[in-house]
């Protein structure tokens, strides 16, 4: 996906756990996306429906002889508007279910993907690890050899100039 833009000194294994995040996080910024639309559409039926049964249902009020048509037509319009909160609650309910259900199933599909990748670059990381740490063991030995290689063969005069070096540091 993004692999060429990714510096070239990173490691393949580096890159191709990338990738496999980068998709994982697409994926799932996707499903969440289609959710807000689904929920979005679903708010917005429910207002438009809400609103024409109120229009309605005004009207009729405002038409009403006296206070008892009045009453009996305000009470008419609460059980159709109830059932219409209802089946918005059902289908909220579905919506976040199903909206779960993807989460999970996209997780499913992706985790085993980065998991791979993320031992692969672990294993590189190891093993990059002990060739360094080895490489610099290597030159610390070097070092050492070269320092005895150098050192006068009789300590004493050595051994001396060291004591009052560490002397005067304190």
């Amino acid at each position: 996906m993004f692999t060429n833009s990714i510096s070239p000194s990173f490691s393949p294994a580096l890159k191709s756990h990338l990738e496999a995040q980068c998709n994982f996080a697409t994926e799932l910024s996707r499903k969440l996306v289609d959710t807000a639309q689904q929920l979005s559409e679903l708010h917005l039926r429910l207002a438009q429906d809400l609103l024409q049964e109120w229009s309605s249902a005004s009207q009729q009020l405002l038409c009403a002889r006296d206070t008892g048509e009045f009453m009996s037509l305000a009470a008419a319009q609460l059980q159709p508007s109830s059932n219409k909160l209802q089946q918005y609650q059902q289908q909220l309910g579905n919506l976040v279910a199903n909206a779960n259900v993807e989460m999970n199933r996209t997780a499913e599909n992706h985790l085993p993907e980065a998991r791979r990748t993320a031992v692969a670059f672990a294993d590189e990381v190891v093993r990059k690890t002990a060739e360094e740490t080895e490489k610099a063991t290597q030159r610390q030995r070097e070092m050492i050899e070269r320092m005895h290689a150098t050192a006068p063969s009789n300590g004493a005069g050595r051994s001396r100039d060291t004591g009052r070096q560490s002397d005067q540091a304190h």
